[in-house]
């Protein structure tokens, strides 16, 4: 007999798998940004918002991580100046945009989601969402040109 449950659990989890495009685009993302010299990009990095909220990329002034390897930390207190999510194929692009607000809420400077159908970067700041399409995009010490990862 199928276990509902299960089956819906398990359909969750694959929902949120990311996939080629979604894996593509965050290397060349952090392509460009390894190298800046003057800040570290994370991957995976789960900040201490509510629960725990994950980007794909968070970038921090280089001297701002100090990792120490005899101990880890499973939530990351301190923001980042900058996050960047990639939207994946199963993903809802209104959920993604409220992950974004909900980290500018706890202190993040500027968010990007980056929407590959569209080749959109929507660039949320506390002052609110701007559309950027297809070319590069800046904050602070921090530039990725969107025209070399979709052209």
């Amino acid at each position: 007999m199928l276990d509902i449950e299960f089956l819906l659990e398990n359909q969750t989890v694959i929902d949120d798998m990311p996939s080629l495009n979604h894996s593509y685009i965050c290397s060349q993302i952090l392509r460009q940004l390894f190298a800046n010299e003057k800040i570290e990009a994370l991957t995976e990095l789960t900040l201490d918002i509510d629960n725990g909220l994950t980007p794909d990329i968070c970038v921090y002034p280089a001297e701002a991580i100090q990792p120490n390897f005899l101990h880890d930390v499973h939530k990351f207190p301190q923001m980042p100046m900058l996050a960047i999510e990639v939207i994946s194929a199963s993903q809802n692009i209104q959920t993604l945009l409220e992950k974004a607000e909900r980290m500018i809420q706890a202190g993040i400077k500027s968010v990007w989601t980056v929407e590959p159908y569209s080749q959109t970067i929507f660039v949320t700041t506390a002052q609110g969402v701007e559309r950027v399409y297809n070319q590069a995009v800046e904050f602070q010490a921090v530039k990725v040109d969107f025209q070399k990862i979709f052209n």
